[in-house]
């Protein structure tokens, strides 16, 4: 996909225990009908996940998470790429087979056997930074050097896909705010987003908690919030933002895309 303007990826999330929308499209029919509804609102790309990674959240079982995402990839029929968010070898292969145009891999691929699913597909791939478990890592996450630490991580998970033979030109990364990271690291990170990575990068900042700690708002209301960071996002060098609310946000990016024509 070109990635000289902004793309927006919208979030399906197959699970019954997301934090941001709390199993609303647990239902394969549901998750299908939103996927689609995200694709009118103006998504450049849908990315289903089957097993939540949000803090606190327990691992599910690879044949449940099988069972909760390929229904909906076979299911959704859209002209628009989608991704898959999964760190198992075996859900990705079986998601690029049913139609997945790209691994969402909150473990960069770390897995044994995922970085040879990637390699011999045409697929494209995010490579993620996280510290820690999904279970314990926002108990006290702490690091020596925040930017440096994330830096690293991303080339070197970088050097070792393209090692694998994956084109450079078929990678993005996630400095991965919220996996592992306080308010402040997130904060840091988006604003030195720019000097992360060359390569293209995905900011995942929609509903977080983070946005709870500064704001005090449920997750249900952070719609306002949400906005603010997908701008800020924009204007640290973000290309593609991972949203909930995809409508909402193809506003912020005209308006933003109209201020830098101006």
């Amino acid at each position: 996909m070109p990635l000289d303007r902004p793309l927006v990826m919208g979030v399906v999330n197959v699970t019954p225990d997301s934090f941001s929308d709390g199993g609303r499209y647990f239902d394969a029919r549901a998750a299908v009908a939103h996927a689609r509804q995200l694709a009118d609102d103006g998504a450049d790309l849908i990315d289903i996940g089957g097993e939540s990674t949000r803090p606190g959240s327990a691992p599910v079982s690879e044949e449940e998470e099988m069972r909760r995402v390929i229904p909906v990839l076979e299911g959704i029929s859209l002209e628009i790429p989608v991704s898959v968010d999964t760190r198992r070898p075996r859900v990705m292969k079986a998601a690029l087979a049913a139609g997945a145009s790209m691994i969402n891999d909150v473990e960069a691929l770390a897995a044994p056997g995922a970085l040879q699913v990637v390699a011999e597909s045409q697929c494209a791939v995010c490579l993620m930074h996280k510290k820690g478990e999904p279970a314990t890592m926002q108990r006290d996450p702490h690091y020596d050097d925040l930017l440096r630490e994330v830096k690293v991580f991303l080339k070197e998970s970088v050097e070792r896909v393209k090692g694998a033979g994956v084109a450079a030109d078929r990678i993005v990364v996630d400095p991965g705010f919220g996996f592992g990271k306080t308010a402040l690291h997130n904060l840091v990170l988006l604003r030195h987003l720019r000097e992360l990575s060359e390569l293209p990068i995905l900011a995942g900042l929609s509903r977080k908690s983070t946005l709870g700690k500064l704001t005090g708002r449920p997750v249900d209301e952070r719609l306002a919030g949400s906005l603010a960071m997908a701008l800020l996002a924009l204007q640290s060098g973000a290309k593609i933002l991972r949203v909930h609310d995809v409508r909402e946000t193809r506003d912020v990016i005209g308006v933003w895309e109209a201020y830098q024509r101006a």
